[in-house]
C-alpha cells in the first residue's frame, strides 16, 4: 500500500445545498468528481490525525463504490479510525447517533435522501460535524470555496475493504471497523421509549404496517419493530434496501407511498401505518383511513411528550422550520415554553439543541426529531407514536381529533412544482419580492394581508444571519401563504407553495383539506402568477 497524490482540476457547481451536494449519479461517476469534494472536506477540516470518522449511506446505487473511495482517502489524510456501517449502510439518524456515542470528529453521509436512486438517479454527500448534525453554512461555504481552487487529492492504493464482514481491518495506518448498522441506534431508542409498553401493545393484537420503501430504514424497522418489540412478521413491507429503491421514489408522502395509503384505507386496515424515506430521516404517520400531516404530528407529540421515558421531565422548547404550520406554536404557548421559527434545513436546529433551548424539532417535509441526536429521525417518530398509542389506548384519529378540539386545527398543504425551468422559478420569486412592500393592507377576497416579507433569521445562539429563506404572506387571521425554492432537487428548480389556515371551531375540523384551503390556493395563483411563470396548471405533487 502507498499514498498517491493525484493531479486534478476543479469542477464547477460543487456548492452544498440544503442537505449537502446532490447531483445525478453520472455526475458523481466522473473521474475525480467525488475525490475533489472529499479532499475539499478534509482540507477544510485540517489536521485529522488521531481522529475518528463515521461513514455510511442509504445503500443507493454508487454507495459502495463511494465508501471504498472515501476510506482510501481518509487513510491518506491521517485519520486513526473510520467506523463504517455493514454493507456501507447507515441511516442518517444512525450516523448522527454513532458520531455522538463514539466521540467522532464527524461523519460523511452518502445519500440524496428522498430523491430517486439507480444508475440514472441521484446521489449525494454531506459532512456532519462532531455534534452529529449537518455542517453549518460557514463550513459548507468553506468546502465549496476549496472545491473552486483544488489542484490535487491524496488517496491510498489499498485494496477494497470487505464491507459485509463485521470486524476490524487496516488501510495504511488507519483502522477500519465495520460495525452493525443498527446496534447503536437501537440501544438509544430503548433509552427513550417504553419498549415494554409497546411490546404489550403488539401482544394484545395491535397491528401496524411499516413501509420501508426499499430504502435504508427497512433493516432498522425489522430489527426493532419485529425483532425487539414483537410486531408480527410481515409488519415491515418493502424492507430490503435496493440500489434503485425498487424503481420507486423513496419519499414518504401519500403520493409516493401509495401502497401504504391503500393498505390503511382498506376496511380491514391495520391500526397504525408509517413509512420512512431513502436515508431514514423522514416519516409519514397514518391511521385507519386517516392521514396525519407532519406539522400535526410534531404538535401532537409535543403535547403528549411526557408519556415517553426520554421526555418525562418535559420539553425545553419547540423549534419548527418557517414553512411548517404554526400548530406546534400553540402547544408551546400552552406549555409555557419557547417556540422557535427557523429557516428550512436541519442544521438551523443544531445551535438551539446544543444550547438546550429546544427539545423537539420539526419540518413540514415529513421530518421530526429531538435532542437525542442532531438529525431528523424517521423511526424515532414512529416509535414515539407507538409509545403514545400504547400509553393512551386511543387510535391515531382519536388522538389527532382531540388535539384539534383542544388547540384548533391548522389546515395545511404543500403544492410542489417540480423541475421548473430555473430562470422562470427565480423570476417568479423576484417578481414576488417586488410586490412585498405593497401587499400589506390589501383585501384579497376572504383575507386581508397583515404582513409580507422575505423571511430572514438571526440565530439566537450564535448570531448568524440567513436571508431570503422564503416569501411569507400572512393574513390578519393568521392564515399564510409561503413561496420557497427547494434546495434538494437535482433537475431545474422545485417551487414549493405552502398554504395554512387556522380553524378554531370543531364543527369545521373535518373538511377536505384542499377544500378548506381553496380561497388561499386562488390567492397564491393570483399573487404569484404561478401558471404564467411555470407553465403548470397544477402542482406536480400535492401533500
Amino acid at each position: 500500500m502507498s499514498i498517491q497524490t493525484v493531479n486534478t482540476k476543479s469542477f464547477p457547481g460543487q456548492r452544498p445545498g440544503t442537505s449537502g451536494l446532490r447531483k445525478k449519479v453520472t455526475v458523481f461517476q466522473q473521474p475525480h468528481y467525488l475525490e475533489n469534494f472529499v479532499q475539499s472536506v478534509f482540507d477544510t477540516l485540517g489536521d485529522c490525525a488521531g481522529k475518528t470518522l463515521v461513514l455510511g449511506g442509504d445503500g443507493r446505487f454508487h454507495n459502495r463504490d463511494a465508501v471504498q473511495t472515501i476510506l482510501r482517502m481518509a487513510a491518506a489524510h491521517g485519520y486513526a479510525k473510520v467506523l463504517v456501517g455493514q454493507g456501507g449502510i447507515l441511516s442518517t439518524p444512525a450516523v448522527s447517533c454513532v458520531i455522538r456515542k463514539h466521540g467522532a470528529l464527524g461523519g460523511i453521509v452518502l445519500s440524496a435522501s428522498h430523491n430517486p436512486g439507480g444508475p440514472d438517479g441521484d446521489f449525494g454527500i454531506k459532512y456532519n460535524i462532531a455534534n452529529g448534525g449537518p455542517a453549518p453554512e460557514s463550513v459548507t461555504e468553506a468546502i465549496y470555496q476549496r472545491t473552486e481552487t483544488i489542484t490535487e487529492y491524496r488517496i491510498s492504493d489499498a485494496a477494497a475493504v470487505d464491507l459485509n464482514r463485521i470486524g476490524v481491518t487496516r488501510i495504511e495506518q488507519m483502522e477500519v471497523e465495520v460495525i452493525d448498522s443498527v446496534a447503536d441506534y437501537a440501544e438509544l431508542m430503548q433509552k427513550l421509549f417504553d419498549f415494554e409498553a409497546i411490546r404489550k401493545l403488539f401482544g394484545g393484537g395491535f397491528r401496524m404496517c411499516f413501509d420501508g420503501m426499499h430504502a435504508v430504514s427497512g433493516p432498522y424497522a425489522k430489527a426493532i419493530l419485529e425483532g425487539m418489540l414483537g410486531a408480527p412478521a410481515g409488519t415491515v413491507i418493502n424492507g430490503v434496501p435496493l440500489e434503485d429503491f425498487g424503481g420507486h421514489h423513496p419519499d414518504p408522502n401519500p403520493v409516493n407511498a401509495a401502497e401504504l395509503i391503500a393498505i390503511m384505507a382498506a376496511d380491514d386496515a391495520p391500526d397504525f401505518g408509517a413509512a420512512s424515506d431513502g436515508d431514514g430521516d423522514r416519516n409519514m404517520i397514518v391511521g385507519r383511513k386517516f392521514d396525519v400531516t407532519p406539522s400535526d404530528s410534531l404538535a401532537v407529540l409535543a403535547a403528549n411528550a411526557t408519556v415517553a421515558p426520554g421526555y418525562r421531565d418535559g420539553l425545553k422548547g419547540i423549534a419548527r422550520s418557517m414553512p411548517t404550520s404554526q400548530a406546534a406554536d400553540r402547544v408551546a404557548e400552552a406549555l409555557g415554553i419557547p417556540a422557535y421559527e427557523t429557516p428550512t434545513g436541519w442544521k438551523f436546529f443544531g445551535t438551539l439543541l446544543d444550547a438546550g433551548k429546544a427539545t423537539l424539532c420539526g419540518e413540514e417535509s415529513y421530518g421530526t426529531g429531538s435532542d437525542h441526536i442532531r438529525e431528523k429521525d424517521g423511526l424515532w417518530a414512529v416509535l414515539f407514536w407507538l409509545n403514545l398509542l400504547a400509553a393512551s389506548g386511543k387510535s391515531v384519529e382519536q388522538l389527532v381529533s382531540e388535539h384539534w378540539a383542544r388547540f384548533g386545527r391548522n389546515y395545511y398543504s404543500r403544492h410542489d412544482y417540480e423541475a421548473v425551468e430555473t430562470n422562470a422559478a427565480n423570476e417568479l420569486m423576484a417578481s414576488l419580492r417586488i410586490k412585498l412592500a405593497t401587499l400589506p393592507g390589501q383585501d384579497l377576497g376572504h383575507y386581508v394581508v397583515a404582513l409580507a416579507d422575505d423571511f430572514e433569521y438571526t440565530d439566537p445562539v450564535d448570531g448568524s444571519v440567513a436571508r431570503q429563506q422564503g416569501i411569507r404572506i400572512v393574513m390578519t387571521n393568521g392564515s399564510r401563504i409561503v413561496f420557497r425554492l427547494s434546495g434538494t432537487g437535482t433537475e431545474g428548480a422545485t417551487l414549493r407553495v405552502y398554504l395554512e389556515r387556522y380553524e378554531a371551531d370543531p364543527t369545521y375540523h373535518h373538511l377536505p383539506t384542499q377544500q378548506a384551503l381553496a380561497a388561499l390556493i386562488l390567492i397564491a395563483e393570483q399573487v404569484g402568477g404561478i401558471t404564467g411563470w411555470t407553465g403548470r396548471a397544477r402542482p406536480t405533487v400535492t401533500t
